[in-house]
């Protein structure tokens, strides 16, 4: 892809970004006319809806670069956090620390310590001498996921919690917020998490192409698979802690990105950021209006669109994906 066609796809993805923002300020339960906007109770509304708004972005673009990185160190098209099971494991850890922690802040310490738990196990599952097999780790990761996923629903079906009603409507995938401060913990994760994976796209450029052909180039396989792993985990980690399970974002819109910018990771991850924000702002749009009043979790609309995504990969990946 040339600078005029990169130039033109970024340019028309922050349009694109920009309109989705407002129109998800502009749509929700109650109608905020232009004219009253900054009266206290309407001015409130719009601040809630721009912090609801803005960990769309931050969820989207932070869960795409996520799917990125596995798709690519795995060099697996059916890779992200939810069919590894990183999400799960980071929900489980969630859930634990929602019922049996009573601080705000081991809810988040909770789900990244499930995270992380949960790719430890899939990649000592999945390491066969020394090396791991992207095969075996997608085999460990749904076996992992099964897993935890019991055990989650063994401690949400168990629980006499009062806030049980509200941990299950956040596992299906919540963007609703009150307070700036999961805004700015998501919208630093998911910016720390994209610049660490565009630093290390060379080496993502290098896996893309082979493990031999990589090592040849001078890449230290496992060791740059060990940082981008634990990147990826800590994103899906964090999200998932601040907005539940949010399922297939990272399985799409890498496929998509590749599709368009070709197999560059120095586009690829922009460009799958941006789309994976402004598809939950979409997703997001949908859940205020399907059944407005009412609202449907962001994860149930996620999956929604994912499910039928993920046969066509599936059956897509029989062929060489990676070239």
């Amino acid at each position: 892809m040339n600078r005029k066609k990169q130039a033109k796809v970024l340019t028309g993805l922050f349009v694109c970004l920009a309109g989705l923002f407002f129109l998800d300020i502009a749509i929700g339960a109650v109608r905020v006319p232009l004219d009253r906007i900054l009266e206290p109770g309407f001015s409130e509304i719009i601040r809630l809806r721009i912090l609801r708004a803005f960990l769309a972005i931050g969820a989207g673009a932070g869960l795409s670069a996520a799917g990125v990185i596995l798709q690519s160190v795995l060099r697996n098209p059916l890779a992200e956090p939810y069919v590894l099971g990183v999400s799960s494991g980071a929900g489980l850890g969630a859930v634990i620390g929602i019922l049996f922690i009573p601080l705000a802040i081991g809810v988040n310490a909770a789900a990244f310590a499930g995270g992380v738990i949960t790719i430890l196990v899939v990649y000592k599952l999945a390491k066969v001498e020394s090396r791991v097999s992207p095969e075996n780790m997608i085999i460990s990761g749904v076996i992992v996921n099964g897993f935890f996923s019991s055990l989650l629903m063994f401690f949400v079906s168990n629980s006499f919690n009062t806030n049980i009603h509200s941990v299950i409507w956040w596992l299906l995938g919540n963007l609703q917020v009150y307070k700036s401060g999961p805004v700015l913990i998501l919208g630093i994760t998911a910016f720390l998490g994209i610049l660490i994976s565009l630093i290390f796209s060379r080496e993502l450029n290098a896996i893309s192409l082979g493990e031999e052909e990589a090592r040849h180039l001078g890449i230290e396989i496992e060791k740059v698979k060990i940082i981008l792993l634990f990147v990826a985990t800590f994103i899906t980690s964090v999200t998932v802690s601040i907005c539940g399970i949010i399922g297939f974002t990272g399985l799409m819109m890498p496929h998509i990105a590749r599709k368009i910018t070709g197999p560059d990771h120095r586009l690829i991850i922009p460009v799958s950021a941006l789309m994976g924000a402004a598809f939950l702002l979409l997703c997001d749009v949908f859940s205020k209006t399907i059944l407005a009043p009412g609202e449907i979790p962001i994860g149930v609309i996620t999956s929604f669109v994912g499910a039928p995504f993920f046969v066509y990969v599936l059956k897509k990946s029989r062929k060489a994906y990676f070239k």
